[in-house]
């Protein structure tokens, strides 16, 4: 199973950007589907997540500002960030728990994609 993230870049303060990223691979099913960042110097800390019945919760931080959704036919996780801070820059990872054809149940991370807010 693999996950690609796209979809970050440099935008001001105050803008917006869609983050993107897609699960292949060996995959019967995905459970939670979940985005986390780190700055550097600091922990990767969870921004937001989405359960197969699209239930959702957000840090608070960005409750208002961010939204995450899926899609569950293509196996991919959105998340959409407005209003953005220069304190939302760092590195953004997508995470999901998959089960496999495999007959196992595993998290797997993507590679993560970088978002730079200037102020």
């Amino acid at each position: 199973v693999q996950l690609q993230a796209s979809g970050g870049g440099l935008v001001q303060a105050g803008g917006s950007l869609r983050l993107s990223c897609a699960a292949s691979g060996s995959i019967v099913s995905i459970n939670v589907m979940d985005w986390y960042r780190q700055a550097p110097g600091k922990q990767r800390e969870l921004v937001a997540r989405v359960t197969n019945s699209n239930r959702v919760d957000y840090a608070d931080f960005v409750k208002g500002r961010f939204t995450i959704s899926r899609d569950n036919a293509k196996n991919t996780v959105y998340l959409q960030m407005n209003s953005l801070k220069p304190e939302d820059s760092g590195v953004y990872y997508c995470g999901a728990v998959v089960h496999t054809t495999g007959w196992t149940t595993s998290t797997y991370w993507g590679q993560g994609t970088q978002v730079t807010v200037s102020s």
